[in-house]
């Protein structure tokens, strides 16, 4: 197996610092929302509407931290980063207004991440 970026030149990482830096870690909830059966562009345009509406409302609110749709042709539909525990965003999740109408599912996954971790 060839490693297709050969010709990145990456920093060094020691042990140490491996070790050191996975104290910081904390526990995130991931989130991977997929198509449901009554997902139908565009007819089921509006109420995923409604569901970035909320998206927005979590992310104001500080329990969404990572909001990224999926625009390929796979059943993903898209995936979010929460600041909560699995019990707590399984509770958020099922108040969805598109997982409620069955145009969207999901799976949650506890996850531990690095406070501060941010895209460019």
């Amino acid at each position: 197996m060839t490693d297709a970026h050969a010709d990145l030149q990456l920093p060094e990482i020691s042990d140490d610092t491996m070790r050191q830096r996975l104290t910081g870690t904390r526990e995130y909830t991931v989130v991977i929302l997929k198509h449901g059966p009554a997902y139908d562009p565009p007819n089921s345009n509006p109420i995923i509407w409604e569901h970035g509406r909320r998206n927005f409302a979590l992310r104001a609110a500080g329990l969404l931290s990572v909001v990224c749709p999926i625009r390929d042709s796979s059943d993903v539909a898209g995936i979010g980063v929460f600041g909560a525990d699995a019990q707590a965003v399984e509770r958020i999740m099922q108040g969805d207004p598109a997982v409620a109408a069955g145009v969207l599912k999901y799976e949650v996954h506890a996850a531990r991440g690095f406070p501060g971790d941010s895209l460019p």
